[in-house]
């Protein structure tokens, strides 16, 4: 049953979404100078927000540029306040009604999965095609050049146009998205919330034509990295082929050329952050070294805020080598280890 999403319009823009957008946005950047600005006067902000958008006069800003390293260089692109209380307000309405469409071995800025469940059904994926690591598995790792950098705004809105009914809506969602470009009519910026849904809604057409015309039954995504499995390397250059032709002509993506990667369970399948192989699994040994050298060089402080996250990262696969190294470069007590891991 194809799902349509008609009058939605009027929720996005209302009062209490907008205000309900605000509380959610404003939860953990309180502290920020641009957001503390933007509520010295929230009522009259908010309400000028909602009759921009009731007498379809709103108009998108302009970005800030700035750029991180997490860990590889990324170019962000920050919206003002205003217009990030839109983009939360209409992801709050969206997101749920677009959910409902894509596949589940989807795992990317999804509600109830991330990189944890991804790598799990790695495991159990590569556990059923083995045969219990009896026989041989393969797999296949591909990701899109510059993905977000390619997204073409005319495929986009067709896409949405496709389960939105409601021209007001249309109308909203074109000038966000053409609120930004890399290169004429294309490109999405990474600090927009609605870039994730967006994204999702882009590449689900791959993922619909992996798992109904290819048929391909061990098939996961996370953002634009995706991955194949199968006890045969020729069915795997197989899935590569149509995919790409598809990616090509239907999305205008391209494969990386320099990011294909095919491996066999024994070599270690290396998928979100983790490494599987037959019976056990393990850290991505560079993000591990990355992590071991920033708790060296971290005073206690940061290291007592930081500790739970890197203890974390390491905790659903083999690796008690690897938290008895990070517990020992912090220098940090037991106590301490544990009151960290607890907060």
């Amino acid at each position: 049953m194809r799902i349509v999403i008609s009058h939605k319009y009027q929720e996005i823009i209302s009062i209490e979404n907008l205000l309900a957008a605000w509380e959610e946005f404003a939860r953990e950047k309180k502290k920020r100078a641009d957001v503390r600005i933007f509520a010295r006067a929230l009522l009259y902000n908010i309400l000028s927000l909602h009759r921009d958008l009731t007498s379809n006069t709103y108009v998108h800003s302009s970005y800030e540029a700035f750029n991180i390293t997490d860990p590889k260089p990324r170019n962000i692109h920050k919206a003002t306040v205003r217009d990030r209380l839109l983009h939360r307000a209409v992801y709050r309405v969206l997101y749920p009604e677009f959910d409902k469409t894509f596949i589940n071995d989807s795992y990317s800025c999804r509600k109830g999965k991330g990189t944890h469940l991804a790598f799990k059904q790695l495991v159990r994926y590569a556990r059923r095609v083995s045969n219990n690591y009896t026989g041989p598995c393969w797999a296949i790792k591909m990701d899109i050049k510059k993905f977000f950098d390619s997204v073409d705004h005319e495929i986009l809105m067709s896409l949405l146009s496709e389960r939105i009914e409601d021209n007001k809506l249309l109308h909203l969602l074109r000038t966000i998205i053409e609120s930004f470009e890399m290169s004429p009519g294309k490109g999405m910026p990474l600090g927009n919330l609605t870039s994730q849904l967006f994204a999702n809604i882009y590449m689900n057409p791959l993922d619909q034509f992996v798992k109904r015309k290819l048929k391909a039954k061990y098939y996961l995504r996370y953002a634009d990295d995706f991955l194949l499995l199968s006890t045969e390397p020729s069915e795997l250059f197989g899935y590569f082929v149509e995919i790409n032709n598809f990616l090509e002509e239907r999305l205008k993506l391209n494969i990386h050329p320099d990011k294909v990667y095919l491996r066999k369970l024994e070599w270690g399948i290396d998928f979100v952050g983790y490494v599987a192989r037959p019976h056990y699994n393990f850290p991505r040994q560079k993000t591990l070294k990355r992590i071991l050298t920033k708790i060296a060089h971290s005073d206690e402080e940061t290291l007592l805020r930081s500790m739970p996250s890197y203890l974390g990262y390491v905790r659903y696969v083999s690796s008690y080598e690897a938290r008895q190294k990070m517990i020992s470069l912090s220098k940090l007590s037991t106590n301490e280890v544990i009151l960290a891991a607890s907060l």
